[in-house]
């Protein structure tokens, strides 16, 4: 049995997994194989996965069988688990709760090996409306206070299979990143009444030179204090605070500008490794005016040191301002 356990002082939470196994995801044979048939997420090897909770297939298929186009399963091996009971307890000063959440694995396509900068859009749009969907059902939880969503491309970012997946973690707690933006937000809201979030929109478009590409519904843009190089960072321009909140409209726009921007990272970088995340509000805390959903993307092109390690402050190679012109010109 896992548990969260925070630090005192930074007040930052780590989950200490109960068992043995060190991937967060199911596990294969190795992080490089190209065989299908040991491959657990590709047609035909759905009883290698516990049975789906959700998936995109056709009207005449049934669950758990090899026809369909995504599917969404709980990790074989979970760290967090919606079974146990949310205990709060404590040890002197030190506060801990039990490992009650959710480990979901979401596996993108039936195609395996593919990039997300090849797919076609309307396979991008279905990974966004299954983690659209799994976020509201996993409200009605009221254990559960955050919903993080991440993609792990390559071993450099931590992937343990070739076959395209996102993963779920729904936390009891809020993470301290997401906890560190909402209070940014906040005090800016307080102080202009506005949204940090819209000001950075209307800030990056009137001066351009970060911007990548711009839609509709969204603008793509290097992130003014980038982490790595060619952090990327995609926002809705409509105000909201949670990402269940997308509407039809912009799932698609959404889907476009996504693959756009990793077609230029892939043809930048080489297609490089990456991570992204998508920062939404926490379930139950009143945000919407000030908190706005993103989505940020690392691209594994540097490693960190022990200057980042130790204290937190990121030396980065590349200007963001540069990173985007050689984007914008591919």
């Amino acid at each position: 049995m896992s548990e969260l356990r925070k630090d005192p002082v930074v007040e930052r939470w780590v989950i200490i997994s109960g068992g043995s196994q060190q991937c967060h995801e199911i596990p294969v044979k190795t992080a490089e194989t190209k065989d299908h048939e040991l491959c657990p997420f590709c047609p035909g090897n759905e009883h290698l996965c516990p049975p789906e909770i959700l998936a995109n297939r056709p009207p005449d298929s049934h669950p758990d069988d090899a026809r369909w186009n995504l599917r969404v399963v709980p990790n074989r091996v979970p760290v967090l688990v919606v079974e146990e009971e949310l205990i709060k307890s404590g040890e002197g000063l030190y506060d801990k709760i039990s490992g009650i959440g959710a480990n979901e694995v979401i596996i993108e396509t039936n195609r395996h090996t593919l990039r997300q900068s090849e797919m076609e859009i309307k396979e991008l749009e279905t990974i966004f409306w299954a983690y659209r969907d799994r976020m509201i059902d996993l409200e009605n939880d009221r254990r559960i206070r955050y919903v993080h969503i991440y993609r792990n491309q390559g071993c450099q970012a931590g992937s343990t299979i070739d076959h395209p997946y996102s993963v779920l973690m729904a936390l009891p707690i809020i993470p301290q990143t997401l906890q560190e933006e909402l209070d940014g937000a906040r005090r800016h809201f307080e102080y202009k009444s506005r949204c940090v979030y819209c000001d950075i929109i209307r800030q990056e478009i009137q001066h351009k030179e970060r911007i990548i590409i711009e839609t509709r519904h969204f603008v793509a843009f290097q992130a003014f204090a980038p982490r790595q190089p060619f952090e990327t960072w995609i926002l809705p321009k409509r105000h909201s605070a949670m990402f269940p909140e997308v509407e039809p409209g912009e799932i698609r726009d959404l889907a476009k500008i996504f693959k756009d921007v990793f077609s230029r990272l892939d043809a930048a970088l080489n297609f490089p490794d990456y991570n992204y995340v998508i920062h939404t509000a926490p379930f139950g805390v009143a945000c919407r005016e000030f908190y706005h959903w993103h989505l940020e993307i690392l691209p594994r092109v540097s490693r960190p040191s022990g200057c980042e390690w130790g204290s937190g402050v990121y030396i980065n190679s590349t200007p963001p301002e540069e990173a985007a012109q050689y984007l914008r010109d591919l």
